[in-house]
């Protein structure tokens, strides 16, 4: 017997495909970071191609133009024509981020590679917070060790093994794991991002990695995301989820 029922799982997964690609390709998303520079790096206030002089006063940045001063604390934003720059705080370093709409990353963009849904890739899953939250230090994509906040780990069944990943967790309650598995750099990403709804009152959630997605590195040089901790390396194949960017076509 056929029928012509759509498949839900891959529909709901094609839909959220399409939201990421609109987003990640949005003129001030993650493709259009030109620029992460941190005040440390330049004594004289000058950022590189920003008019004026930046300064950091207390909990936040001046940013001072033609004798006109704009306060900017942290995730604050401020154009600058068709660009907008957003204040960033790390261990209390200050920077300063520059998204550009015309940036050669989104101008050449041509989509993100994504696995068909299969629902082997997702499962119930159980997060066991710790007592309290942990920091450890990991490197960061531009070379330097950060702390890592950690929650807790998830810990979840794949092909009859048990697998455990540690997880940081999200103001709104969501679970966030950064992981590597056996397709990393052959086949997929160096690494990639796992969200994973709040659990409920018994630890319970769905691990989902038809969902996994690209780090902001992956778009952007200038992005500075975690490495993965020790341990959030998988022994298997995950061919799920995003892999890599799409290659622009050959000229």
């Amino acid at each position: 017997m056929t029928t012509d029922a759509p498949d839900f799982p891959e529909a709901a997964r094609k839909q959220w495909h399409e939201e990421r690609v609109a987003a990640v390709s949005a003129p001030h998303g993650v493709l259009s970071l030109v620029g992460t520079h941190w005040l440390d790096d330049y004594p004289d206030g000058r950022l590189p191609a920003i008019p004026g002089t930046w300064s950091a006063d207390g909990d936040a940045l001046v940013h001072t133009v033609d004798g006109r001063r704009t306060r900017l604390g942290a995730d604050a934003t401020e154009t600058l024509g068709e660009r907008r720059l957003v204040v960033i705080v790390r261990e209390g370093l200050w920077a300063v981020r520059d998204f550009d709409p015309a940036a050669p990353a989104r101008t050449a963009f041509a989509g993100i590679d994504a696995t068909p849904y299969d629902a082997r890739w997702s499962v119930e899953g159980r997060h066991t917070p710790y007592g309290t939250g942990r920091e450890i230090r990991v490197e960061n994509a531009d070379g330097k060790e950060r702390g890592l906040g950690l929650a807790g780990e998830l810990t979840f069944p794949l092909d009859g093994q048990e697998h455990t990943l540690k997880v940081a967790r999200l103001g709104d309650g969501r679970l966030w794991a950064v992981f590597a598995d056996a397709t990393s750099g052959a086949g997929s990403y160096r690494f990639r991002f796992l969200y994973a709804e709040a659990p409920d009152a018994d630890g319970r959630t769905t691990v989902d990695l038809n969902r996994a997605v690209l780090p902001n590195c992956a778009f952007a040089d200038h992005f500075i995301c975690p490495f993965p901790p020790p341990g959030n390396t998988l022994p298997v194949a995950v061919e799920a989820g995003e892999r890599n960017l799409t290659a622009p076509p050959s000229v």
